[in-house]
């Protein structure tokens, strides 16, 4: 009997090298390991954005997608790694062409065919080096969705194609500038990269704080959700309540174009709203307004500011947007202001603080059991518990997963609600299958989520997966530049990668944003070198910013062991071991210590003990270079299975 061979719609991607056959002739070596760089750095990139690679011609791709939005996403994100490592110098350039169809396609083995792959190949030679040309069909169906211009080209005639076909050429953002984002080369900062500051409290009553800081969340929760713009992530802002500085000083920091700021006035039941959006290289107000209303009336008006935000950027950035999408409105206010109480509380580090936020999300689930975001909420509390050592561990998964599982139930198109799942999926070491589902779906829900991408880097990392794990850390960072964990993921990926002088500068730069992480990556640093001194000078800082921590004991302890200083470093192992038993899983970080005085036997004992309490570091144990040593032992592939999750090989979603 013979089958047909399935026929389907597809969003079909060629990529090309520019002058690749002449380029072999005259150097081959060289041309071979440009090409080697190329592919190094397109596979990753075609996986971010779940692109599946149907053949390699060598100099090229042929990639098919499931939409023609992740298509032309993948190939602008292509463009611009490689324009941003060209920009580096000190490299041989790459240049590539890339174009991009939808239209139908029919398996042929593991092979694709038809009219989408032909005309995809003949779109391909009409971008300029270092572009990207789309189809009319393309076009219509990205152009409100993505923040790059379009321009028309003539209408051409393409071999094989009947007719005149439309072909667009993506405008990217960095045409003819240099450098990288956030530089001081000079280069327009990118409109599309939205901060909102935290909103000014001006209410009679100081309690009020909440309220203000509340409606920035929310604000910042909307605009994430709007196609093509690109929101910094509200623990990245925060530094700047009530701040001195310039909307120039701030967008330089943040990489920011757009900088949304404003003040809220709650008196009884009224509410007075001011907002108003500011270009960063201007510092022109593109829009302000006041909003006076009744409380009950909060979300019509969180609504209508988002939308205006939204729509007050320039045309030539970003198409028109009609609307934003909602959040989820609970059927109480009471219960919405319980939710914005925990909400200003859920990220401090304090027991009490804590507690108090998991109990003002507990009283508003208690108000409407429906409002699923206040069940995120108490996930996220007890997470944040249990990390800080304020709950056990296995309770703090437990409870959490709880709660997130009930959100994600109420509003199963609930990106955080995904998230957490994710988060937790890692912190039990559950299939990668599990945490890869979840934390992809949350992307495609809200692309925006900075935790999100730093999970999906964990999960790489974790797996050795290098490409995978350095991207998702740097696009992390660039949501969220200046929140500690984010810093930390961006800095142990360079220096795990082998990028040393880069992680050295990185955490340089970031000692006064998160003082505890820089110090830590500093002290790696010099260890790895051998400088033992400049190693020493830098955990006596980190001692000074986070005396009787973990950190500060971790660290002394190793260095002490490194210099054959056995007595210290023991003396700092019972010290965390004090810590442990007061219920701070620290398991690992005596084992660590074991490791450097040489004890495999103690370092590997204490490494299962933490891997069966889901508290083992993977990603430090499988990549940091002060580990190598016990990579190499036959025991190291016995404790990964111990970790609980599967050893088969995994790959992300592509």
């Amino acid at each position: 009997m013979l089958v047909t061979p399935g026929r389907r719609l597809a969003a079909v991607m060629f990529t090309d090298t520019v002058g690749y056959t002449a380029s072999t002739q005259a150097n081959e070596g060289q041309t071979l390991e440009l090409i080697r760089q190329q592919t190094e750095l397109l596979r990753p990139v075609l996986a971010l954005h779940q692109g599946r690679e149907i053949k390699s011609t060598g100099d090229g791709f042929l990639v098919e997608f499931d939409s023609a939005l992740k298509a032309v996403q993948c190939a602008v994100n292509i463009q611009r790694r490689i324009f941003e490592r060209d920009s580096e110098g000190g490299q041989v350039p790459i240049r590539v062409r890339i174009g991009v169809h939808l239209g139908d396609v029919v398996q042929n083995g593991s092979d694709i065919l038809g009219d989408a792959v032909n005309i995809a190949a003949r779109i391909e030679p009409l971008a300029q080096p270092g572009g990207v040309c789309v189809s009319g069909a393309v076009y219509d169906q990205v152009r409100t969705k993505v923040t790059d211009r379009f321009e028309k080209l003539e209408p051409r005639a393409l071999k094989g194609v009947e007719g005149l076909l439309e072909v667009y050429r993506v405008v990217p953002s960095w045409e003819g500038k240099g450098g990288k984002d956030g530089g001081d080369d000079g280069r327009l900062p990118d409109k599309s990269r939205i901060a909102v500051l935290p909103f000014d409290n001006i209410s009679p009553d100081p309690t009020d704080e909440y309220f203000a800081d509340g409606l920035t969340d929310e604000l910042i929760a909307s605009l994430s959700l709007v196609p093509g713009l690109k929101v910094i992530a509200r623990t990245s802002v925060l530094g700047y309540k009530k701040g001195e500085k310039k909307v120039g000083a701030i967008g330089k920091e943040l990489g920011v174009g757009t900088v949304v700021e404003g003040s809220v006035r709650r008196a009884a039941n009224k509410i007075r709203v001011t907002v108003q959006v500011i270009d960063v290289a201007t510092e022109e107000h593109l829009w302000t307004a006041k909003y006076d209303d009744d409380l009950d009336d909060i979300f019509a008006v969180q609504s209508e500011i988002a939308t205006k935000v939204a729509t007050s950027l320039p045309v030539s950035l970003t198409k028109p947007v009609t609307s934003v999408p909602e959040l989820e409105r609970p059927k109480e206010t009471q219960s919405y202001l319980l939710y914005l109480q925990g909400q200003a509380l859920i990220w401090r580090t304090d027991e009490p603080s804590l507690r108090k936020s998991l109990e003002h999300f507990q009283k508003a689930t208690e108000s409407d059991p429906t409002f699923a975001r206040a069940y995120a909420g108490m996930a996220r509390a007890y997470i944040n518990l249990g990390m800080e050592g304020y709950l056990t561990w296995t309770g703090a998964i437990e409870m959490g997963q709880a709660s997130a599982e009930r959100a994600s139930k109420l509003d199963p198109e609930l990106a955080e609600a995904h998230v957490l799942l994710g988060e937790l999926a890692f912190m039990a070491d559950a299939p990668a299958e599990i945490l890869d589902r979840e934390i992809r779906r949350a992307l495609e829900l809200n692309p925006n989520l900075a935790q999100a991408h730093s999970i999906m880097s964990s999960l790489s990392g974790s797996f050795g997966i290098m490409e995978s794990y350095t991207l998702e850390a740097e696009e992390a960072f660039r949501l969220d530049p200046l929140s500690p964990p984010m810093i930390r993921r961006q800095g142990e990926a360079l220096f795990y990668s082998g990028k040393h002088e880069e992680a050295l500068a990185h955490w340089r730069k970031h000692l006064e944003a998160d003082p505890i992480d820089s110090y830590r990556g500093l002290a790696e640093y010099y260890m790895i070198k051998g400088d033992f001194e400049q190693a020493d000078s830098m955990i006596s800082e980190l001692e000074r910013a986070a005396p009787n921590t973990d950190p500060a004991l971790l660290y002394r302890g190793y260095l002490a062991a490194l210099k054959g200083d056995r007595e210290t470093a023991l003396r700092m192992i019972a010290k965390i071991d004090e810590l442990f038993k007061k219920g701070t899983s620290r398991q690992s970080s005596i084992g660590f210590i074991y490791f450097a005085l040489g004890d495999l036997d103690r370092f590997f004992e204490y490494m299962v003990a933490s891997a069966k309490n889901h508290a083992m570091q993977a990603v430090r144990v499988r990549l940091s270079p002060l580990f190598a040593a016990a990579r190499r032992d036959p025991r190291f592939v016995m404790l990964i299975i111990q970790a609980g999750r599967p050893m088969q090989a995994y790959k992300p979603v592509g």
